[in-house]
């Protein structure tokens, strides 16, 4: 096979099933690689690899045809040909065709020949053609770095307009973008350009918000206000579009199953993100000047202060979407490009979760169902914000005898009301911080406390007093992982004595993503990985990840799991503690001691099929 046809191997026409179809010139694929076996190449040596292809010397490289055939049309003068070929040298990673247009040799001859020589159509792009809702899936931006136009629908098949065929990743990522196969033309660098110059962005998401508002049906959002007076904001729908428009995020969010929604302001465009299973996707760009009227009607919802966007803000908006009673939170921050506006959704039913529904192993539960149940001491609950240990608490409240027992709550906010629980909200602008507010409830016969986080020593020692009283106290602490939490004590300045006489147990907990039930395939692990779990005590030949699907948005996750970490102190480590150990010596005695790691935990739920490797790594860099 001529080293110019193997070298301008492309892309036959289309991407179907995430099959890339390659042949040479004219569709034909050359038998000498293709008859090939998957796998021959990388086991036959040197000698044999040279039996499969040797460089023809007395034909011309591939770059060396595109530049003599641009000769003889008449496009480029010899002397343009010897200077672009100068050029390439000096320019290693270019192709000729990229320097000759970059010397002013016309790009629709250029790539008109490289169309050919890859056996791709060519177009020319007729603006007033291209579907706007095609480009706005896509999005400008990406689009503009790429150098890819969505161009029309054509049967089940997206045709895309591309400059460089050859980008075989970027194909693949368009492909599972519209989740449908994709059918390649190339085009010019100057189309793309004068595509996106006539669809501004303004453009292009006025007709999305358009699209997606007028989906929205009456009772899918209502704001629940304090004088338990119900407004169905449905009946103001037609007064203004960005009433629709924030109801239809909160609306689309939640269905979604998103826990927050960032609005983010930029210097020329608006973008809208929600988390979803920890992890941040970008979902629409509303137009830039609806901006301020979306922080706006926002700030009405949750009775902000419209007129100060100076200074960040926070408030609280109860909304009920298709009966579901959520509390939202509001959080405004001024940046440079305007205000941005985090809206974190509270959903009583994720705190609606049994203790046997999170996922922890059966000995930790078996244990951490003791601890609660202990008439004293202080049990903790420790990670990251957004690792769940809000969750973890209430399901220990609600596992509780609430009927034959005092439980009493100190939290900064209130996140969930549970039945049966007092539960202080702390003002610390009026001195209702958490210390003054469990100073005050050990004085309401107490038998259990929930300290929403140890924040300071004055906090730290009322809590040891409590637990050292008669009284069981749970608590949050922000630590990396279970050892951790007690020389985090130390430091903040509580004595190591008082540490190992009040802490029962610590629990350290992370959230990974779980695999997607309806995309759940089995694949193999390699060698490497391997050997790396079986350091953790595992052998496992065959773990699974998701393929990707409509129901987890093409990410292979689809929901989420724990791990955990339990560290329950004994009289060695008691002493241990009284020694002031670094965190790392202390660490060492815990996993001696019985410990099970985070990082052993998750290898765990890899080895089960509940997540995967990259999962487990992501979350537990640091407990390394």
């Amino acid at each position: 096979m001529p080293k110019d046809d193997l070298d301008n191997w492309m892309l036959d026409v289309d991407i179907e099933d995430g099959e890339l179809n390659r042949s040479g010139p004219g569709g034909i694929a050359p038998t000498s690689v293709e008859s090939t076996p998957r796998g021959e190449l990388k086991r036959q040596g040197a000698g044999d690899l040279a039996d499969l292809w040797k460089p023809d010397q007395n034909l011309p490289a591939t770059v060396e045809d595109v530049a003599d055939r641009l000769l003889k049309s008449g496009e480029i003068t010899a002397a343009q040909a010897a200077e672009a070929r100068a050029l390439l040298k000096q320019t290693p990673g270019k192709q000729l065709a990229d320097v000759l247009v970059d010397m002013g040799v016309d790009e629709a001859a250029v790539q008109q020949l490289r169309a050919e020589l890859s056996g791709v159509p060519f177009e020319q792009v007729d603006v007033d053609a291209i579907d706007e809702k095609l480009l706005h899936r896509l999005g400008p931006d990406y689009c503009k770095t790429n150098g890819v136009i969505p161009l029309r629908e054509s049967g089940t098949r997206i045709v895309v307009g591309v400059t460089d065929p050859r980008r075989l990743f970027m194909l693949d990522e368009v492909r599972r973008r519209f989740n449908r196969p994709v059918k390649v033309v190339l085009i010019t660098l100057a189309d793309v350009m004068k595509v996106l110059e006539s669809f501004t962005e303004e453009q292009v998401t006025d007709i999305a918000v358009d699209d997606i508002i007028k989906d929205i049906e009456e009772d899918d959002v209502e704001v629940v206000q304090v004088k338990d007076e119900d407004v169905d904001l449905e009946k103001q729908a037609g007064e203004s579009p960005v009433i629709r428009f924030v109801n239809y995020l909160i609306y689309d969010a939640v269905k979604n199953g998103a826990s927050d929604i960032h609005i983010e302001p930029q210097e020329k465009k608006l973008r809208v993100r929600y988390r979803i299973d920890g992890v941040l996707f970008e979902m629409m760009n509303p137009p830039h000047t609806m901006h301020a009227a979306i922080v706006s009607r926002l700030k009405i919802m949750a009775n902000l202060d419209i007129s100060e966007r100076r200074l960040p803000q926070d408030g609280r908006i109860r909304a009920m979407v298709h009966g579901r009673k959520l509390d939202l939170r509001l959080s405004t921050l001024p940046t440079g490009a305007g205000e941005k506006a985090v809206l974190r959704i509270l959903d009583s039913r994720s705190v609606q979760v049994g203790l046997d529904e999170l996922g922890m192993p059966e000995d930790t539960l078996t244990i951490w169902k003791k601890q609660i149940a202990q008439p004293h001491g202080i049990i903790l609950v420790t990670g990251p914000t957004g690792s769940g240990k809000t969750t973890t608490l209430y399901a220990s409240l609600q596992q509780m005898d609430r009927n034959k027992l005092n439980i009493s709550t100190v939290e900064d906010p209130i996140e969930y009301h549970l039945g049966g629980i007092s539960q202080v909200q702390t003002h610390e602008r009026i001195g209702m911080t958490f210390a003054a507010a469990l100073r005050s409830l050990l004085r309401q016969d107490p038998d259990v406390v929930m300290v929403g986080e140890i924040r300071d020593e004055e906090t730290a020692r009322i809590a040891i007093q409590a637990a050292m009283t008669g009284h069981l106290v749970l608590s949050t602490l922000h630590t990396n992982d279970a050892p951790s939490s007690i020389t985090r004590m130390i430091n903040i300045g509580v004595e190591p004595y008082l540490i190992g006489a009040a802490v029962n147990a610590v629990l350290a907990q992370r959230l990974v993503r779980r695999i997607c039930e309806n995309c759940k395939q089995p694949v193999t692990l390699d060698d490497e990985m391997a050997e790396h779990m079986a350091m953790h005590g595992l052998t496992v030949g065959e773990i699974y990840a998701g393929e990707g699907c409509d129901k987890c948005h093409s990410t292979g996750y689809a929901g989420r799991v724990g791990l955990y970490e339990m560290l329950v102190l004994d009289d060695t480590t008691r002493d241990a503690i009284a020694r002031r150990p670094n965190v790392s010596e202390f660490r060492r005695l815990c996993i001696e001691r019985g410990m099970t790691t985070l990082r052993a935990d998750g290898f765990g739920k890899v080895a089960n099929g509940q997540t995967t490797i990259e999962e487990v790594l992501r979350v537990t860099q640091a407990t390394i």
